[in-house]
Parts: structure tokens; C-alpha cells; sequence
């Protein structure tokens, strides 16, 4: 209906144009063609009127008062192209002016200024700024003013030309004839001038900007027809044609689209960045220059020529354009400098903790490989990871506001040990880590130098505060062509966590030798995709209840190191995990577990632990298709735990993921549910064959509650058709309590502690307990 609208407005201008223009060649003689030109004018203007009326009796506030103040406008004007058609029509005045008409006429640009600034102050959303702090510029205020003086300038030009100028200079057949025809080109400069800087400088809301626009295109037209009447005026005519009058026929009508137009709905853009202006603004300023740059050009070309006004105010133009463009030039250069400076400071704030203003762990992790891979030209290579003793003590008693300060404080001691050209980083938390390069001192000395300094009492909150730390030392050794950046940051927490088991505030040094600290990643990496020495799996049986008759088993690694150190299966995850292995780990745990429960001859289920951060990842699905094919096992009996020390981040994904395992055969469980990332929210994401309880949820502190805690998990998982296993299961009680729940499969210490194949006492599974 809108666009139907539309359609029917532009269809009703182009007629009227047409019968203006036909009517203007007077075909049927001079008086009829009078009547139908003071016909029309009357009509569009009681149109105006009557539609200003009516609209505003549906409106309220300022859109109900500008549409009064037009129509008041407009009646007056009306009135006043009554009392002229009466003029004309009945007392054969060809131009009766100065008449009673005038009175009429001029009372429109008053009225039709006041409907403007109330129209300017009409908001869609109150309190809302027309020019949002992001938009100003350096010079953003002298450039408003310029662009006025420009679109003030311009027109005036245009008006001196057209009317005033003449009027100025011309001898009228007396002084109220002249006053009253040098009203209309001042009064229609000053309305058009107002109308047209709301447009440039976007003083209406968006859904108001139609009326603006078809307001200020009627008022555009009404003065042309007035600066032609005033001109002729000046000149002591006797008649006006009827083609003249076209803008106080269109004109009218115009402002009567304006009335009626309602506001139109604002778009999502201009919501989420308001006050933007479109090309056309930017454009409009400088279409009155133009317009001033054509007139004179045709000046010339005919001979006429500009005078002395036009000259002056056209040079005042351009020099205003002038200045105007050279405002754009300094802003666009303060906008560029902003940019490159923003960029600069997303750059240190990318690479750098906010905190302490050190570099963070990217930056330091940059460095370091950068110092690592050209070693040969730096020389001298030290890495020391410093970690602050019982700093949670701090937090408790200072508050975290109390940590961040001592923290602040730390970072600056540490730079103050250094060289300018030295990198401290701190990692997170209250770890720190300091990479020396080139020429340096002992290693041992520079380390005692960061102690000393941090044993010197800190402030925080007017207390002296005691701190201490324990430090990691890695001097790489120069034969060591083959070590990482992964390789040195694994050996200085090694030792700086040597040191902690020491009793803290110590220094180590990393030495490589047998008894040195344990390094499971750079075995890892020595084997080269096969098993580092020391490296094995364990299995613990996984039973069926009541009759705890073995139906599965879950594979372990476990690493003793070459000193004899058995390291514990979490700090061996955790150094993995932190050097980048965890993928190859990962192929190396379920290519054994699948080799090794083959070979055993046992027709029990496989539990193979997996990250959940590589669920989905082609080089794990790749990786349990080549298994199961190379050592001939059965899908089904390989089961993926998903361990969740990093959370599912893409649920849909990991969906897509389990899916495709399990159309391999291949099932899925959900491992240390209750603990962990592991939630409701993934057991009804991901879909699951198993869900292994976390052993928190077993462990009879509160026996009631965790009773009815398991009934609860383990109806649940019924009623969605999963599997469930109890895991840590160590007591009588616990498996009593499970039993009540209801859980039928079971894992713990109770049935069997993690040990090799051969020596587990396993019988195999009736075919009905085959599957947990």
C-alpha cells in the first residue's frame, strides 16, 4: 500500500507539471488559462491546509505542532491566492501588487519557519543526539559552521541573480511596490536557507526525514515562482504567464506530501549507529556551488557577465570551500594518525599483560622461539621461570586488588635485574619467566641477583609484605641442536617445581644427566612416533554388578623415568598437554590398548581416554579407522572417553563428531561426569553411549545425599537409554550404594587396581555381559 501510495504522488506532480506547462501555452485563450492557473494554485494550497489539519488531529507533541504552523502557513497563503484570483479574475489586474493578496502570501515563511525548528526537535527517541561523540572530529564545529556559510553564500548568489539583485537596482513605480517585492526574495532566502542546512547537517530524525525533505522541496519551489514574480514586479509588468506560476502550484502540493507523510520504520544500521549520514548530504552543500559555478560559467558565455555582488560573495564561496577542504585534509590526517596509533595500541595490548605492562605469554613464547632457532648468532641463551611462594596467602589477606599490586611491583623489581634488552613476561597468575640473550653473566649470579631483589619487603596497602619465590634455570646446552622452545619452558618448570619440593625460595638449575628432572615430552618426541622407553599401559577391569564379572577394561599410560622415577599420570598429561603432544599421545595410548588387548586374546571392551579439545579432529578419526583395521578389532569393542580438561567449546560439532565414530561401530562415553566441564547441558548435546560418574559422586562423605544424587544421575541416563559406570569404587559401602542406585557397571580399586593384561585375573564375559 505504500509503494502503491508513492506511485500515485509522483503520477498526480507529473500531471500538474503537464498541466502547467499546456496550460502556460495558453491554447484556449488568455482569461481561460488564468482560471485554470488560479484554480490550481487555490486547490493545492487548501489541499495543503486541509492535510496538515487532519494529520495532526492524529498526532501528538511536536509532530502534531509543526503540521499546525505549516497549515496555519498555508491558509494564509491561500487566503492571500484568493484575494489575488478576486484581483485578477474580477477586476482584470494583470499583477495586482502591492495588493491585500501580499498580506496573505507573506505570512507563509514566517509560519513556515517556526513548522522548521519545531520539526528539527522532534525526536523519534527522546534524549537522542543527532551527532554521536564518535562523529565529531578536531574540527568538527568549524567545519558545521563553514558548510553553512557555504550553503548560505551559494543561494544567496542564486537569489541576487534571480530576483534581488534586480530589485536592488531597478526604479519600481513606487517605494511599496518595491518593499513588498524585495519581501518575497529575503523571506524565501531565509526559509530556503534554514530548510536546506536541516537537510545537509541532519537535524531530523530518520523517520522524519521525508517531511524535511518534501517540505523543503515545496518551500524550493514556492520561492522560484516568488523570485520571478518579484522580478517582474521590479521591472513594472503587467501580467505574470501561467508556466511561471508552476512552483506555486507544485510547491503546495509538495508541502501537502509532507503533512501527510507518517514516519517510516527505522533500519537495523541506522539503530545500531544513529545519526550516520548518507552520500546525498555529504553531496547536498556543494550542489548550490555548483549551481553558482554553472550560472556564472553561462554568464560569461553570453556576455552578460556577473557584477560586483556576485563576484565578492562567489570569490567568499570559494575561498569558504577552501578552508572547508583544507579542515578535511588536517581531520582525515588526525584520523589516520588515530588509526595508526589505535593499531599500535591493539598490537601492545595483544602482546602484552594488561596488568603489569610486561609481555605476556604470547609475545614471550615469539621471542623465545625466534632466540631458539638462531642461536648460533645470538650466543649465550638462559630461560628462568620464577613462580611466587604462597602468593594465594597474599590474595587471602590483602584482598585480589592487594595481589594485583604486588604482582605490579614484582614485574617492576624484575626489570630492574635485567638489561633493556632482556624479555620479562609474565605467563599468568603469579608465574613470571625472563629470557636472557647474548653476552651474560653466570646464569647462577643473574639468579641470585632476581632473589635478592625479590626478597627486599614489598608495599601493599602500607604493610611490608615478605614475598618469596622459586626459580627454574635452563642454560640449553650449545650441542643441543635439536632442543624446542616447547622443550626449555618444560625444563625450567620441572625445576622451578624441584625447587618448590626443596621447601621453596630455591633456584634449580636444570642439568641433564640421569638424575636430572623428569622430561616426557622430549622423550615423546625422541621416539618418534613409537613408545618412549619407560612408556606402558596398565588396564583396569571395568565389572558388571552384582556378579563383578569383567566386561571391559580402560586403558592407562604410565612413564618411568630413565632415573627410575615412576611419574604420576597427571603430570605427565600436564607436561603433554602443555608442549603441543597431546595429539600424538593420544595415537600412541589407543594403537597399543587396540595391539595390546588383540594380542592378549580377550574378547573384553577397550576404553581409550581422548581430550575432548580433538574430538572431531580428522587425524583422531583417521587414527582409530587405521587401529581397528590393523589389528582386526571389532568396532564395538572400542569405547572413546572424552575427558573433558578443556571444555567441549562447539557442542553441535562435537555431536557431528561422536556420530561419525559411532557409524564406525565404534562407541562413546562421557568420562568424570559431575566433575570437570562435564554437565547436563553435554549430556544432552552430545549423544553419548556411556556416561562414567566422576568418583566425587561416590566417595560416602554424605552418604544420603550421594545416594540419592546416583539414583537420580542413573534414572536419568536410564530413561535416555546410556549406559552408566560408577567409577572409583574402592569400599563395600560404595558398592552397596551404587547397587541401590542402580548402576550395573562398575570400576575401582575393588575390582582390580591398574596392572598389565598378563597379570590381571580376568575371566571372560558370558555373552550376555559382553557389553557394558
Amino acid at each position: 500500500m505504500r509503494v502503491r501510495r508513492v506511485h500515485v504522488g509522483i503520477a498526480l506532480v507529473v500531471v500538474l507539471a503537464a498541466m502547467v506547462a499546456v496550460n502556460g501555452l495558453a491554447l484556449w485563450g488568455d482569461k481561460p488559462a488564468l482560471w485554470l492557473d488560479d484554480a490550481m494554485q487555490l486547490g493545492t494550497g487548501l489541499t495543503a491546509v486541509i492535510s496538515g489539519c487532519v494529520v495532526a488531529r492524529r498526532v501528538s507533541g511536536a509532530q502534531r505542532w509543526w503540521r499546525l504552523l505549516i497549515a496555519f502557513g498555508m491558509a494564509g497563503w491561500s487566503a492571500g491566492q484568493l484575494v489575488w484570483s478576486w484581483y485578477q479574475l474580477a477586476d482584470d489586474k494583470g499583477l495586482p501588487s502591492p495588493s491585500m493578496a501580499d498580506v496573505g502570501y507573506l505570512t507563509f515563511p514566517g509560519f513556515a519557519l517556526a513548522g522548521l525548528f519545531v520539526l528539527a526537535h522532534a525526536r523519534e527517541l527522546p534524549g537522542r543526539r543527532r551527532w554521536p561523540r564518535g562523529q565529531w572530529t578536531a574540527h568538527f564545529g568549524m567545519a558545521v559552521v563553514l558548510d553553512g556559510l557555504v550553503v548560505t553564500g551559494s543561494l544567496f548568489v542564486l537569489t541576487w541573480t534571480a530576483a534581488l539583485g534586480n530589485l536592488l537596482q531597478a526604479r519600481p513605480p513606487d517605494a511599496l511596490a518595491w518593499a513588498v517585492a524585495i519581501a518575497y526574495p529575503l523571506t524565501d532566502l531565509i526559509v530556503v536557507v534554514v530548510a536546506v542546512l536541516l537537510v545537509v547537517f541532519d537535524r531530523v530524525d530518520h523517520p522524519y526525514r521525508a517531511n524535511l525533505l518534501l517540505l523543503a522541496i515545496g518551500i524550493v519551489a514556492l520561492a522560484c515562482s516568488d523570485s520571478i514574480f518579484a522580478y517582474l514586479v521590479s521591472i513594472g509588468a503587467d501580467s505574470m504567464k501561467p508556466w511561471s506560476d508552476g512552483g506555486f502550484v507544485l510547491g503546495p502540493l509538495l508541502i501537502a506530501y509532507a503533512l501527510l507523510a507518517r514516519p517510516g520504520a527505522r533500519r537495523r544500521d541506522e539503530e545500531s549507529q544513529p545519526g550516520g549520514a548518507d552520500w546525498w548530504q555529504l553531496a547536498l552543500p556543494y550542489l548550490p556551488v555548483t549551481a553558482v559555478a554553472l550560472l556564472i560559467a553561462g554568464q560569461l558565455l553570453f556576455g552578460s557577465g556577473p557584477d560586483a555582488v556576485e563576484v565578492y560573495i562567489g570569490l567568499l564561496v570559494i575561498f569558504l570551500v577552501l578552508a572547508r577542504q583544507l579542515l578535511s585534509l588536517l581531520d582525515n590526517r588526525l584520523l589516520l594518525r588515530r588509526v595508526y596509533e589505535g593499531q599500535q595500541q591493539l598490537a601492545h595490548q595483544a602482546y602484552h599483560d594488561p596488568l603489569t605492562g610486561l609481555a605476556n605469554r604470547a609475545l614471550f613464547a615469539e621471542r623465545l622461539d625466534h632466540a631458539v632457532a638462531d642461536r648460533a648468532r645470538i650466543g649465550a641463551l638462559v630461560l628462568i621461570f620464577v613462580d611466587l611462594d604462597d602468593f594465594k596467602v597474599i590474595n587471602d589477606r590483602f584482598g585480589h586488588a592487594g595481589g594485583d599490586v604486588l604482582l605490579h611491583a614484582v614485574a617492576q623489581r624484575l626489570l630492574g635485574c635485567v638489561r633493556s634488552t632482556d624479555t620479562v613476561a609474565r605467563l599468568g597468575g603469579d608465574e613470571f619467566a625472563i629470557l636472557l640473550e647474548g653476552e651474560l653473566d653466570a646464569p647462577q649470579a643473574v639468579a641470585d641477583r632476581i632473589q635478592n631483589a625479590l626478597r627486599r619487603p614489598f608495599s601493599v596497602h602500607g604493610t611490608q609484605v615478605a614475598v618469596r619465590a622459586s626459580m627454574g634455570l635452563v642454560v640449553p646446552d650449545p650441542g643441543e641442536d635439536q632442543v624446542t622452545s616447547d622443550v626449555l619452558l618444560g625444563r625450567a618448570d620441572t625445576s622451578m617445581y624441584a625447587g618448590k619440593r626443596l621447601g621453596k625460595d630455591t633456584t634449580v638449575l636444570y642439568r641433564p644427566s640421569d638424575s636430572g628432572p623428569p622430561d616426557f615430552p622430549s622423550a615423546l618426541r625422541a621416539a618418534r612416533g613409537g613408545a618412549p622407553d619407560g612408556f606402558s599401559l596398565v588396564f583396569q577391569p571395568i565389572v558388571r554388578l552384582p556378579g563383578e564379572t569383567p566386561v571391559a577394561v580402560e586403558a592407562l599410560a604410565r612413564w618411568t623415568a630413565p632415573d627410575g622415577t615412576e611419574v604420576a599420570p597427571e603430570t605427565v598429561v600436564r607436561a603433554v598437554e602443555g608442549a603441543g603432544l597431546g595429539t600424538e599421545l593420544d595415537a600412541l595410548v589407543l594403537d597399543l590398548a587396540c595391539r595390546e588387548i588383540t594380542e592378549a586374546g580377550l574378547d573384553l571392551a577397550v576404553h581409550v581416554n581422548v581430550c575432548a579439545s580433538r574430538l572431531g579432529t580428522s587425524t583422531l578419526e583417521d587414527g582409530i579407522r587405521a587401529a581397528l583395521t590393523r589389528y582386526r578389532l571389532a568396532a564395538e569393542r572400542l569405547v572413546v572417553e572424552i575427558t573433558e580438561t578443556v571444555p567441549v567449546l562447539d557442542l553441535p560439532a562435537g555431536a557431528d563428531a561422536i556420530r561419525r565414530l559411532q557409524a564406525l561401530g565404534v562407541r562413546v562415553a562421557l568420562d568424570d561426569f559431575g566433575a570437570g566441564y562435564s554437565s547436563l547441558t553435554c549430556l544432552h548435546a552430545l549423544p553419548v553411549d556411556l556416561v562414567k560418574l566422576d568418583r566425587t559422586l561416590t566417595t560416602g562423605v554424605q552418604p544420603e545425599r550421594d545416594a540419592a544424587l546416583c539414583r537420580a544421575l542413573v534414572g536419568l541416563c536410564g530413561d535416555l537409554r546410556l549406559g552408566v559406570v560408577a567409577e572409583g569404587i574402592e569400599t563395600a559401602e560404595q558398592a552397596a550404594l551404587i547397587s541401590q542406585a542402580g548402576c550395573t557397571l562398575a570400576q575401582g580399586y575393588r575390582y582390580g587396581r591398574p596392572a598389565v593384561l598378563s597379570s590381571l585375573s580376568l575371566s571372560r564375559p558370558s555373552p550376555a555381559d559382553a557389553s557394558p
